[in-house]
């Protein structure tokens, strides 16, 4: 099989993409599959074969080949992560189909609409552990095509119940050159202790040792407990590529605790609470990862200006109103199927059903989450 005649690049740093044409796809794949030749030998005519593997991946739209430099020196230097990240919802066709084709769109929009630069792919929003692998892929494999050039950070969430899974999807994202990957804590057969966890996370994150890697604290959906300032102690020694936390939970002291020893700055938190934002930032978190950064993002940027210009009785306005949203819609019942609707009026991007066992909003819901967000009056100054 082709996947068996690819080299896997353990210490890839910079990654190349060449777009193929279909003829060269067929090409490319008979060779590889096909022949004990070295597989640089089948690279396409002008590109260096210096000391350099590559490996090959294909999505319905597009085949690429992703060419790998060893060389530390090469790594492009990276903006830090802070600010907004908008966790992506995952579009779909009628039919319950992934929808890559708006994706495109979706970029433009937040960008242009949102003014938001940073994404977080496969995530809860994302629905990613209700898709299959490959949807997976194909999904992480557009948002870093139709962000090139436009968005500062595509981290992509590679964590599954399966840890070869995760491993296979780390190495995926390497590969497409993903900014950053994110993995959560199984939740099934869950870890039960700081060595635990660090053990699956540590075994995820090898796969993929060029690439930063977050750990998503989310202990409310996977009931793992486990305080991520216990889990920082010398994670470093242990995963060199830990970047931070995406910190998806109500307790301010462990997050607070967290920042407190991160005396040196060394690592990003990013809050995933929304309503809760302002009291994160107030802390001493970096950012925010969240769904409501989708059609929000404009608002909460206005927020984190405020706040950074110590005008904290204009940044509560913003949040007492962005809350305000979200408690009229959490009492009307509000998830991932009903930020999926709330996304398709806002930005005019049809996002399509969730996948079940989730089910559609109602029109009820609609029409009244319509009303209500036309309905607040934000700052002008």
């Amino acid at each position: 099989m082709m996947k068996q005649r690819i080299v896997q690049c353990l210490k890839s740093l910079t990654v190349h993409t060449i777009m193929l044409s279909s003829n060269k796809k067929k090409e490319v794949v008979s060779n590889l599959c096909s022949s004990p030749a070295p597989l640089t030998s089948h690279l396409p005519d002008g590109l260096s074969r210096r000391r350099q593997e590559f490996s090959v991946s294909s999505s319905r739209n597009r085949f690429s080949i992703c060419i790998f430099q060893h060389s530390l020196s090469s790594m492009a230097p990276r903006k830090k992560l802070q600010g907004l990240v908008a966790a992506t919802v995952t579009p779909m066709t009628p039919d319950g189909q992934i929808n890559l084709s708006v994706i495109r769109q979706y970029v433009d929009y937040l960008v242009s609409k949102q003014n938001v630069k940073n994404i977080f792919v496969n995530g809860t929003t994302g629905e990613g552990l209700a898709l299959s692998v490959q949807e997976r892929k194909q999904l992480a494999e557009e948002w870093v095509h139709q962000g090139k050039d436009k968005l500062d950070h595509v981290i992509i969430h590679v964590g599954a119940l399966s840890l070869l899974e995760s491993q296979e999807l780390a190495r995926h994202a390497a590969a497409i050159g993903a900014s950053g990957i994110a993995v959560m804590a199984p939740f099934f057969f869950k870890p039960t202790n700081k060595d635990e966890l660090i053990a699956f996370l540590r075994a995820v994150a090898s796969e993929a040792p060029a690439v930063p890697f977050y750990y998503y604290h989310i202990p409310p959906l996977t009931g793992v407990k486990i305080r991520v300032e216990e889990l920082l102690d010398g994670i470093k020694e242990q995963i060199p590529t830990f970047q931070g936390v995406k910190f998806s939970d109500t307790d301010l002291l462990d997050l607070a605790q967290c920042i407190n020893k991160n005396d040196r700055e060394e690592f990003v938190f990013l809050y995933g609470v929304d309503e809760q934002l302002l009291s994160a930032l107030a802390i001493g978190a970096n950012g925010a990862v969240g769904s409501t950064y989708n059609y929000l993002g404009q608002k909460n940027n206005m927020m984190l200006q405020a706040f950074a210009q110590h005008d904290l009785a204009l940044a509560r306005k913003y949040q007492f109103l962005t809350g305000e949203f979200l408690n009229f819609v959490i009492k009307l019942g509000f998830g991932v199927a009903q930020t999926k609707a709330v996304m398709t009026f806002v930005s005019g991007i049809p996002m399509g059903p969730p996948r079940l066992p989730l089910v559609q909003a109602s029109e009820e819901f609609i029409t009244k989450a319509k009303a209500k967000l036309d309905g607040i009056v934000w700052p002008t100054n």
